[in-house]
């Protein structure tokens, strides 16, 4: 696998002190451990993150995760397109609260 950029969490700067253990599995675990995985690129592990939390229902994580996805090189159409996809599976009213967050994220900052 090509060269990828290193992805950093921000566990002990959100969670700080508040809660030590959650913000340390964040950055160490989940970003440090999981994100940097040679198996799968940046840009699969984004697309792949906005298709579950679209599945589920997490919108209050979704905006940070499309941001992310365009910074590892996922097109605004990409993933609009994989949230139309995901809302034919996980159901309208789940896919059109993420299409929201995705037209709020990408009008505000055009």
């Amino acid at each position: 696998m090509p060269d990828k950029p290193k992805q950093l969490g921000g566990g002990r700067k959100s969670l700080g002190d508040f809660a030590p253990k959650l913000a340390e599995l964040t950055d160490d675990v989940l970003f440090e451990d999981v994100w940097n995985g040679p198996e799968l690129s940046a840009r699969d592990r984004s697309l792949i993150t906005v298709a579950v939390l679209t599945a589920g229902g997490n919108t209050k994580q979704l905006g940070f995760h499309l941001g992310r996805a365009i910074e590892n090189g996922v097109t605004q159409e990409a993933l609009i397109e994989a949230i139309t996809h995901v809302t034919l599976y996980a159901g309208w009213p789940k896919g059109k609260a993420a299409m929201g967050v995705a037209i709020q994220l990408f009008t505000d900052n055009n």
